[in-house]
């Protein structure tokens, strides 16, 4: 930062994601989770350091590899990408169909009459209407650039697919097509990390969620467990979940600290109405959740007892 100040936009994240997996990352914006997608394709600004290890299954460590590498054998080809921002990612002076072509044919080494097939096999994949393929992206809504890019990032098929609020600006009915789109990707034997704000897509195609607040992990967990009865351990997951109009309809008070200026101990203790001594001092993820006091279902309550 100017003056020489440091953020620790993201800090102590670790978790595994298998092929055929759906690992749906989630918190609110400003938290780290689009950060992490970043680091994991070399797209940090200049100015970003990291440390750690990122490992693809082949064994290709992400964080220290050169930008020739990432550039000509990981994007596209082993990590695609729907990015959050569709717009800014697609081409302003080329229609949809000519940055479709491109990259089918880069990516598959598809031709003349297949090629032209396998274009329009790849929107409708995504559900873009093939009459809209050869408008410029400032001629599409949000949505329709939305699709574009999603249409875009499954055309390799890549081992591992980076989702970045995918069903953005979409309406749920193609919210839900889009999420299944995804899903069969992963049942197709492909790693799917879907960030998202979106719960409900979320709830219908992940197989574990992960949440992340201020830059760190605070709850892993099986999506059957986490969006079941016996819900979230963490108090800010479970806010969450209470915040939607279909449950509590209840906001979390507070806002998020500013990650320039992180409290010492526990970043969600002003917010938490549990809060204890104890959360003076930052939580280890442990068992699946980073918190001195998670919440514990009633059955395993009464056991205690």
């Amino acid at each position: 930062m100017p003056g020489g100040g440091h953020v620790a936009a993201v800090g102590d994240v670790s978790f595994e994601l298998a092929a055929g997996e759906c690992l749906a990352l989630v918190g609110e914006s400003g938290c780290g989770k689009s950060v992490l997608a970043s680091a994991l394709l070399g797209l940090l600004p200049g100015n970003a350091e990291t440390s750690g290890q990122a490992r693809l299954g082949d064994g290709l460590e992400l964080l220290s590899a050169d930008e020739r590498t990432l550039a000509r054998t990981v994007r596209g080809r082993r990590i695609g990408l729907v990015p959050q921002s569709p717009a800014a990612h697609l081409t302003p002076v080329r229609t949809v169909r000519a940055q479709l072509a491109e990259t089918v044919r880069e990516l598959t080494g598809a031709r003349g009459t297949a090629l032209a097939e396998a274009v329009e096999a790849a929107a409708a994949r995504a559900a873009f209407p093939a009459g809209h393929l050869d408008r410029y992206p400032h001629q599409l809504s949000g949505g329709l650039a939305q699709r574009a890019a999603t249409a875009l990032a499954l055309v390799g098929d890549a081992p591992l697919l980076l989702a970045d609020e995918p069903t953005t600006g979409l309406d749920r009915e193609l919210v839900d097509r889009t999420a299944d789109e995804l899903r069969r990707h992963a049942d197709a034997g492909h790693a799917l990390l879907m960030i998202t704000h979106d719960l409900a897509a979320a709830e219908r195609i992940a197989d574990r969620v992960a949440v992340m607040y201020a830059g760190r992990l605070v709850e892993i967990a099986d999506a059957a467990v986490f969006f079941g009865a016996a819900g979230p351990r963490h108090p800010y997951a479970r806010g969450l979940l209470d915040a939607l109009p279909e449950r509590a309809f209840a906001p979390i008070p507070g806002m998020p600290p500013e990650l320039g200026a992180l409290p010492t101990g526990c970043a969600f203790a002003a917010r938490c109405a549990t809060a204890k001594d104890a959360c003076e001092a930052v939580p280890a993820l442990v068992d699946g959740v980073a918190c001195h006091h998670p919440h514990r279902p009633l059955a395993e309550e009464a056991s205690r007892a």
